[in-house]
């Protein structure tokens, strides 16, 4: 699937911009969007006091929708009407997306949160495999993959219902990952992101709606469910946008292996969560995969597995 993508239909070449997203390094928004997506979590499990998980996940695909159309109101006006074959990706996306918001927080309600992050890696290590053509490549992946290993720890909490739904979720984020990448050479900004959240929201109304009674009651739980939409899925998942636009999938996959590594030291500014030994040869790991992984030539205008 090599070649320049930009002599296909429905992808543009990336042009240069004062836009930092264009322009910052890759591991640096990678941190950022970790931050983001920490900052709406620990939000999140502090709301299933009240409100249940997938009514949360719910209310929070929801607000990311609402974000993002919002902040690209101004370039669907003036990118005109995405075709058919956009629009199918990004309700695709949009799809993978909502589910993998669901089934992660049912995950995070039974799983501690830092072993489901963890868990859930499997998903973008799978992607990284299938993609994967070179030795350098190749251990780059295995140093990321054994870092994230030792970071989920050897003891799993017996919560089997819990380990099925972090499984799902490494799943949807799999195909968050494939699909993603491919909406973001539309070149729409976060637009084809928050139709497609718009649509993914719609299609997991069934399960959100159930338990969603005390929320009608107390518009201040939707308030905060919006805010985690903010962080967790428009600010996180736009910058994942930008990110995807300028490197090869088998690269992104490889550094969202910087995510657990980031809870990690997350937890241990905010949440008072020291990091022991063992957690420390795991982030050690994954630095070495990333910096192996850096190595790899740079392409502005080539973003699907080579």
């Amino acid at each position: 699937m090599a070649g320049n993508l930009s002599h296909r239909p429905g992808f543009v070449r990336l042009t240069s911009s004062r836009n930092p997203l264009n322009t910052a390094p890759p591991e640096a928004l990678f941190v950022l969007s970790g931050i983001s997506q920490y900052i709406g979590a620990v939000i999140a499990v502090r709301l299933f006091e009240q409100l249940a998980p997938a009514p949360s996940a719910w209310f929070r695909v929801i607000g990311a929708a609402c974000w993002l159309l919002l902040f690209s109101a101004g370039n669907l006006r003036r990118g005109g009407r995405f075709t058919r074959e956009q629009l199918k990706s990004a309700a695709l996306f949009g799809v993978a997306t909502a589910f993998m918001n669901l089934t992660f927080y049912m995950a995070i309600s039974r799983l501690d949160l830092g072993k489901g992050v963890a868990i859930e890696f499997i998903g973008p290590i799978a992607v990284a495999a299938i993609t994967t053509r070179t030795r350098r490549n190749a251990a780059s992946l295995v140093l990321a993959a054994a870092g994230v290993v030792v970071l989920s720890g050897i003891e799993i909490d017996n919560e089997p219902l819990g380990l099925l739904f972090i499984f799902l979720a490494a799943f949807f984020w799999a195909i968050y990952i494939v699909i993603g990448a491919r909406v973001a050479q539309y070149d729409r900004g976060v637009a084809g992101l928050g139709i497609g959240l718009a649509i993914g929201a719609a299609v997991i109304a069934p399960f959100g709606i159930v338990q969603s009674g005390p929320a009608w009651s107390n518009p201040t739980l939707i308030g905060w469910c919006v805010l985690v939409g903010l962080f967790s899925n428009a600010v996180a998942y736009g910058i994942d946008q930008y990110t995807l636009r300028r490197i090869p999938v088998r690269r992104f996959s490889v550094l969202l292996a910087l995510l657990p590594v980031t809870a990690t030291v997350f937890g241990f500014f905010f949440l008072d969560q020291t990091p022991s030994l063992l957690d420390l040869l795991g982030i050690a790991l994954v630095l070495a995969g990333v910096l192996v992984q850096q190595r790899d030539t740079l392409t502005r205008t080539k973003v699907l597995p080579d």
